[in-house]
């Protein structure tokens, strides 16, 4: 069993969309789980369905539904203060530096974020190549496991397929409620599900289609 789980993600909502089942699986078995989160995703795009957020409000608004998320999956939450949409900019090796101090005082025995280059968003690749960057600062023997969430359309095409495969479908109904606690972000998203769905139009099963399964590459490290 693991001793602690650490999850690095840019965004609000990346924790929930990417991890929530697997996160609640290690919590089920008594393991402490902690989100190091990079950004209050302020630029996001998504103001909610109606618009309920404005661009002055909206950073507000989801620190708000990150802590209900993290509440609803009975997580710890560390919020390391970058501004969204600039991770890409920032000093990767002062960025690995901040995450390193964080996982030398948390001692996790396993990370999870993003995989560099097959995450998509600038920022998801940014922060996973900077808490790589941190992972591969410690000492061999001190470091932990590196689950890294790929989601580029050609990544099972370019890296093979995915080392962890977890179902999480008897977990779906906590992932679901993580997710929704994004208000503001979860219904623009789970609409683009839904339309895309070619077994059910009820949004539920598009969702569990997509998001039942969440699977890692693990991260191998050179000497």
């Amino acid at each position: 069993m693991e001793k602690h789980v650490v999850v690095i993600f840019p965004h609000p909502d990346d924790e929930s969309f990417g991890a929530a089942g697997t996160i609640t699986a290690f919590r089920e078995q008594g393991v402490p789980v902690t989100y190091l989160c990079g950004t209050l995703g302020e630029m996001g795009r998504n103001m909610g369905s109606p618009p309920f957020a404005n661009r002055e409000t909206l950073p507000v608004i989801r620190k708000e539904e990150l802590i209900n998320a993290c509440e609803k999956l009975d997580i710890n939450l560390r919020m390391l203060g970058y501004r969204d949409k600039t991770m890409e900019f920032e000093d990767k090796r002062e960025v690995a530096n901040h995450l390193k101090r964080h996982l030398d005082e948390l001692q996790p025995s396993l990370v999870i974020t993003h995989f560099p280059e097959h995450a998509v968003h600038p920022d998801h690749n940014a922060m996973g190549a900077a808490a790589i960057e941190a992972i591969r600062l410690m000492e061999p023997e001190n470091r932990p496991v590196v689950w890294a969430h790929a989601i580029t359309n050609n990544h099972i095409e370019e890296l093979g397929q995915p080392d962890i495969h977890n179902d999480v479908t008897p977990y779906f109904e906590q992932k679901m409620e993580a997710v929704l606690a994004h208000k503001s972000q979860a219904s623009g998203i789970l609409g683009k599900f839904q339309e895309s769905s070619s077994l059910s139009a009820d949004v539920t099963e598009a969702a569990k289609e997509r998001l039942g399964v969440e699977q890692f590459y693990v991260w191998k490290f050179n000497k």
